[in-house]
């Protein structure tokens, strides 16, 4: 399986990469900068693109890509809407090359807490968060709808507040919905969990919440 990563030199996306490539996956890394991403491997490609804007460009890397991930989002609470933009560029060249296969990262408050949530969670912990984040979430928003309005297979994976811990292959996950009581989870778990939801059909077209 090709796969072409978005943000490989982020957080989640510097992981999706590696672990790919442990996995034996050939890669296609688009990068604005590739002395960001110092990694070395002979399935490795690596693609300086400046401006998403320029579709045509990403179009012509993304022909004869059996899946796309992207590790795109905001650095901050100020940074704009950087996770739509860049969806609706990657949508573009995924419909211009006939590519289908699409996975995202997105948060979990974007989602409906679960029924199951305690008090705390539900009452005092979320709606605080949401307040703080709530342009990053509606960026999110938006972001889901363009994946929901688009004809490709696509799965958003939802994480709680991430982590630079290991990659330990142990947590939680929902189709559909949001991990109840879930607090934390590693980016590199995340990528796992990316990687994971390529091959499981239940996940297309839905969110995929994840915690531990």
């Amino acid at each position: 399986m090709r796969l072409t990563v978005f943000g490989a030199t982020g957080g989640v996306g510097g992981h999706i990469v590696r672990q790919a490539l442990d996995r034996g996956f050939p890669v296609t890394a688009v990068v604005r900068d590739s002395t960001r991403l110092p990694v070395e491997h002979p399935a490795l490609q690596t693609a300086v693109v400046s401006d998403l804007a320029q579709v045509a460009t990403l179009a012509t890397l993304l022909h004869g890509t059996d899946a796309v991930l992207s590790g795109i989002g905001p650095r901050g609470r100020h940074d704009g809407p950087v996770a739509s933009t860049a969806t609706r560029h990657i949508l573009a060249a995924m419909r211009s090359a006939g590519a289908r296969r699409l996975v995202v990262v997105s948060a979990a408050p974007v989602g409906p807490a679960p029924d199951d949530d305690g008090f705390f969670d539900r009452r005092i912990l979320r709606p605080v968060i949401g307040a703080v984040f709530k342009d990053v979430y509606a960026d999110l928003r938006v972001m889901e709808q363009a994946l929901a309005d688009s004809e490709t297979a696509w799965t958003a994976v939802r994480p709680p507040r991430l982590l630079n811990g290991p990659l330990t292959g142990h947590y939680r996950t929902v189709v559909g919905g949001n991990v109840a009581r879930g607090h934390t989870i590693s980016r590199a778990d995340v990528a796992n969990a990316m990687l994971a939801a390529l091959d499981d059909p239940t996940t297309i077209g839905r969110p995929l919440g994840i915690a531990y």
